[in-house]
């Protein structure tokens, strides 16, 4: 399956998070969209990777993904390497994204940086026939993406765009509350954590309106690209 936006996260959640009104938006334009987490959030303090893989799942079905894949490569110690480039580019060859959205690469979990520069790394050797890859189907064809943008998390980044999703923000509220382990939950008696904390859903949402009121919209999600854009000044007209 071709999938249009494939969007990467270091840990289920992050693309919720940080980019899943785009998605949603995407989607709606009649886009195909998927998501691929590099792990399974093992080792993250509140739920496992059990509770994990079904609320993503839940997730999954509320943001109407075409795709989701968890490529299993280790919460906080996957490294950036050959096995685990390849294990990237074999997803990009398998999907064909003409766009990819990838962690940012400066926030307050290393996982994040470490999965921008893998994902993007990966992304431009996805280009390269002799690098060589196979899945179930054999041998697949080299794909690399047309553009690479990273979606702003926790840290704060000045974006070089901002996406409108103000008619998306609710739906991309419910996905993020479908991490019910993971974010405010009143009956949860697991330790507190940043994350699960109230204040960091009301963060959520004023970031978003943070990001809108840059565009004069209500809520934006912000983008940062390693590339130059290019616009059309008749489009901008």
């Amino acid at each position: 399956m071709k999938i249009d936006v494939l969007a990467f996260g270091a840990h289920p959640d992050d693309v919720e998070l940080g980019c899943s009104g785009t998605l949603l938006k995407l989607k709606a334009q009649g886009k195909k969209i998927g998501i691929i987490d590099l792990t399974k959030g093992e080792m993250g303090t509140r739920g496992t990777d059990l509770t994990r893989k079904q609320e993503a799942a839940d997730a999954s079905s509320i943001l109407e993904l075409d795709v989701r894949d968890n490529l299993d490569l280790g919460d906080g110690s996957f490294e950036i390497n050959q096995e685990n480039r390849l294990a990237v580019i074999k997803a990009i060859r398998k999907y064909q994204p003409t766009i990819v959205l990838a962690n940012s690469f400066h926030d307050r979990h290393t996982d994040h940086a470490r999965g921008a520069q893998l994902v993007k790394e990966a992304c431009f050797l996805a280009g390269l026939k002799k690098i060589i890859t196979e899945d179930e189907n054999g041998e697949q064809g080299n794909w690399r993406p047309k553009y690479v943008f990273h979606y702003i998390q926790y840290y704060h980044v000045t974006p070089n765009f901002i996406v409108d999703v103000t008619p998306f923000q609710e739906k991309k509220n419910e996905s993020i509350r479908a991490y019910k382990t993971q974010f405010f939950n009143p009956e949860s008696d697991e330790p507190e954590t940043l994350i699960s904390s109230e204040k960091f859903l009301k963060f959520v949402e004023a970031r978003g309106r943070e990001m809108g009121a840059a565009i004069e919209v209500e809520f934006g999600e912000g983008f940062t690209s390693d590339s130059p854009l290019t616009y059309d000044l008749f489009n901008l007209l």
